[in-house]
């Protein structure tokens, strides 16, 4: 059986319907979970609960601070390693991301698999199309944002979620693979020429001035989202493989029609007379 953690999630709950949608026995674990999902808490060692699954796709609880990530992965893959786990599939982070702020969790866990005793895929996702999409802002008549010229390699969720249940399905050929898993580059200028409207960038020191008074950001977020807009702004970011496209069989899907459909639907409406 093939456990998916972070069921809940965007991409975990991507992942789990590829699978099922491929024939494949999965299941899907959360702190939270739902009907014929399994209780996975990494914040809850000793309540972690692993037997019976063949492939584990531990999906990076990446949402806080370095040490909470890696101590969570370290426990999914020591409960993994106890309860006979036979491959674990790690969604991790594109290596051209070594710059960004959250890459340390990524390569600690990384560490982690490396020197551990099961066998292993590592995954180095992109950043998401829909996430480039999100951090584009609207103004009276058009889009602003700080990546300037700068181009990103985003791919769709989707296609992370269609490579990952590839993989887990037959993990055999991809044990001890690293595979980079990167789309076409967009640019916000890009965007904005799909959507019809300008596209106005604004300097790095005015973002993370709008960042430090962005309501609800935990406190590891703001700079993460900073070192974002450096990386694609400056180029970082940009370079391409074939690996997603080879993995899937098929053409990636346009990451700059995805990221257009996310921006487009964070519009302010029109006021009517």
């Amino acid at each position: 059986m093939i456990l998916v953690t972070g069921a809940n999630g965007n991409l975990g709950s991507a992942i789990l319907t590829a699978l099922r949608t491929r024939g494949s026995t999965a299941t899907g674990g959360s702190r939270t979970p739902g009907e014929g999902t399994r209780r996975l808490d990494f914040d809850d060692p000793a309540g972690l609960d692993l037997t019976g699954v063949s492939t584990l796709v531990l999906v990076s609880a990446g949402y806080a601070e370095d040490d909470r990530v890696i101590a969570r992965h370290a426990a999914a893959l020591d409960a993994a390693a106890r309860d006979g786990v036979g491959h674990v599939v790690y969604t991790s982070l594109t290596t051209a991301g070594d710059h960004l702020a959250f890459a340390a969790a990524h390569r600690a866990t990384e560490r982690l698999l490396r020197t551990g005793p099961l066998p292993w895929t590592v995954l180095r996702n992109g950043l998401y199309a829909e996430l480039f999409g999100a951090l584009l802002t609207w103004t009276g008549d058009g889009l602003e944002s700080p990546f300037g010229d700068g181009a990103l390699a985003a791919v769709a969720r989707a296609d992370l979620a269609d490579a990952a249940a590839a993989v887990a399905a037959d993990p055999a050929p991809h044990r001890g693979r690293i595979l980079d898993l990167v789309g076409p580059p967009v640019t916000a200028a890009r965007v904005a020429a799909r959507l019809g409207v300008p596209h106005r960038a604004i300097d790095l020191g005015e973002y993370r001035r709008r960042l430090d008074g962005t309501p609800g950001l935990l406190p590891f977020q703001p700079p993460m989202l900073a070192s974002i807009a450096t990386s694609i702004r400056h180029g970082f970011l940009a370079d391409t493989t074939p690996t997603l496209t080879d993995l899937l069989g098929r053409p990636a899907r346009d990451p700059l029609a995805v990221a257009a459909a996310t921006a487009a639907a964070t519009r302010p409406a029109v006021a009517t007379a």
